[in-house]
């Protein structure tokens, strides 16, 4: 029986030996890593840091780029009994340090020279690290090279060749396998206490729901930091699938089109820009290209439409699909590298119009909730039960209630034992034994999770009327000029929004309206640029009640920033944060 993620490791080395178990970029082309190396490797680290003073509970923060290292480090730490502490490659020196130091961690890992810049600043606020440990490059001293790390477990399981399988093997399934620590959207961020189990059984859940398998190929880009990542590694490794790394963010429509894999887990930001990009791609094609285009997509959707209402298809419109997937369909399809089975976006909500416009190509964009707190997946859309958007329904096991605003209570075997060394928080987050999301919703008649909004988010007007800002926001994301917009709005007379324009988008646009501009700031300021938001806001939002519509924006001349903590790391806006900043403007829309 798999209940730890020691065991996933183990049932891997002895059930899913394959050449290409990895792959990573190396000298321009993606490079196979084997099961077998990569067990090999995993075995020499976790008995290296044993070898180095590594003891049960004793805490690893790894602070890496995504790559096969990150996570040979990260199961060799759970399968010596240590606990993992991944941290996001986005962070500032000062916010780094407040997690290893209230993590207590003993070792620290980075990934290579720039990374450690970073550390190196904070060194002497790091009382409690003994060891120090670079995955690539060299540094005099007490810093240690992953190599020098295995080169000891090598050693070391040369005299002691039964250690790590009896190690490995006495991990109960409650022992803690990591603390991740939460975005931080609402305060300072708290380190979630995850058990080995809470992630094996999200793993185990989804697999009898969704088909994913050895066949597979996932394409790995969202920070392994984060935990649906992370859940996911775990999952691909549980089955033998193949795990292709992407370079960066900017290079992922690259990668895709060179790994070819058959599932990528993103967050929406990945979906919207590609669609902005399909669509800027064909308003600039002849006439001739956009009229084709824009019948196929009609065709498309309205095939969809059919599919998701389960009626019959008529011939025709068969046929006609057809045409459009071959003339138009299959060249969008190519882009994601030809070959992929399914999308997974977490981490924010998936506007409805992008979920079908990627459903009209043919491809499924499976969407679910969850939270760092419940390892992630509270519930989920799968490929034969899905209804977009909602979240999908509650897995099986788990438990869902809502209090009387509205809250969504969650429990079950995925949720966390507590944040570390935070008692009162702890207590905070649950209420007779139930985990409190934070988030608002509800089940539809079909079973279906809506969620509606952030409970601290909630708008209240100065008329009494109750205005979620997340699904405007949502609906705003699916216009190619509008990078970022905050709905804003509490205790006023209307609704307004904070808008960061897409200026490579704009500029565009304005070079071809005439609009001439020397700055981003003279470009926003000019009427007509404010005029055209209005229109494309409307554009956007034409469901909304009158109580909920946009009277007002303020345009930015930047993006928010990490650095500024106007968002997290996974790029969620500090929505108190970013109001506070942008008070005198705020005020001074709603006294004109």
């Amino acid at each position: 029986m798999i209940d730890t993620l020691s065991k996933i490791f183990l049932n891997l080395e002895k059930n899913h030996q394959r050449e290409d178990l990895m792959m990573a970029k190396k000298n321009g082309q993606y490079q196979p890593l084997s099961t077998a190396e990569f067990a090999r490797r995993v075995r020499n680290i976790s008995s290296g840091l044993k070898a180095l003073g590594l003891n049960k509970g004793d805490k690893v923060v790894i602070l890496s780029e995504n790559r096969p290292e990150w996570v040979m480090v990260d199961v060799a730490t759970v399968c010596s009994r240590g606990v993992a502490v991944p941290v996001y490659t986005n962070l500032t020196s000062d916010q780094i340090r407040y997690i290893i130091n209230d993590s207590q961690a003993r070792f620290l890992v980075c990934s290579n020279l720039k990374l450690w810049q970073k550390v190196a600043s904070i060194r002497p606020e790091l009382p409690l690290i003994e060891k120090y440990i670079l995955m690539e490059g060299a540094m005099p001293g007490e810093v240690m090279s992953l190599k020098e790390v295995e080169e000891r477990g090598e050693e070391y399981n040369l005299n002691h060749p039964d250690d790590f399988d009896r190690l490995a093997e006495s991990i109960q399934p409650d022992d803690l396998a990591t603390i991740i620590y939460t975005s931080g959207t609402t305060g300072v961020p708290k380190g979630a206490m995850l058990s080995h189990y809470n992630l094996v059984n999200n793993i185990e859940t989804l697999h009898s729901l969704v088909d994913f398998n050895g066949g597979d190929r996932a394409l790995s880009f969202l920070p392994l930091s984060h935990v649906l990542e992370r859940m996911c590694t775990y999952a691909w490794l549980y089955v033998g699938a193949c795990i292709a790394y992407a370079e960066s963010v900017d290079t992922v429509a690259d990668n895709l089109m060179e790994a070819r894999p058959t599932i990528m887990v993103s967050v929406p930001r990945f979906f919207d820009k590609f669609y902005a990009a399909v669509i800027d791609s064909v308003l600039a094609s002849p006439n001739l290209q956009r009229r084709i285009f824009f019948w196929a997509l009609q065709i498309g959707r309205k095939y969809a439409q059919l599919k998701l209402n389960h009626s019959h298809l008529p011939a025709w419109l068969k046929l006609r699909y057809q045409l459009a997937s071959k003339l138009v369909f299959s060249k969008i399809v190519e882009r994601t590298g030809g070959r992929i089975r399914f999308f997974v976006s977490g981490g924010a909500p998936l506007s409805r119009e992008i979920a079908e416009f990627f459903y009209a190509l043919g491809i499924m964009i499976i969407e679910g909730y969850g939270l760092t707190e419940t390892s992630p997946v509270i519930s989920l859309n799968t490929l034969t039960d899905f209804k977009f958007g909602t979240v999908g329904k509650i897995l099986p096991g788990e438990e869902v209630k809502f209090a009387p605003d509205g809250e969504i209570l969650v429990r079950g075997p995925n949720v966390m034992k507590g944040y570390f060394n935070k008692e009162a928080e702890t207590k905070e987050a649950f209420e007779d034994g139930w985990f409190k999301t934070g988030d608002v919703g509800y089940l539809d008649q079909d079973g279906f999770l809506v969620i509606t909004d952030r409970k601290k988010d909630i708008i209240v007007t100065s008329g009494g009327k109750n205005v979620a800002p997340q699904p405007i926001e949502n609906a705003l994301a699916a216009s190619p000029y509008i990078a970022n917009a905050v709905v804003v709005g509490d205790r006023r007379k209307f609704v307004s929004a904070l808008i960061v324009p897409d200026f490579e988008k704009l500029k565009k646009y304005a070079a071809e309206n005439n609009i001439t501009f020397s700055s981003n700031r003279e470009l926003i300021d000019r009427p007509e640029i404010y005029e055209f938001f209005m229109q494309e806001i409307n554009r956007l939002t034409p469901h909304l009640a009158s109580y909920e519509k946009i009277k007002k924006i303020i345009l930015l001349d930047r993006d928010f920033e990490i650095e500024a903590g106007e968002m997290t790391p996974t790029l969620k806006v500090r929505r108190k944060v970013v109001e506070e900043k942008y008070k005198p403007l705020i005020d001074r829309l709603y006294a004109d």
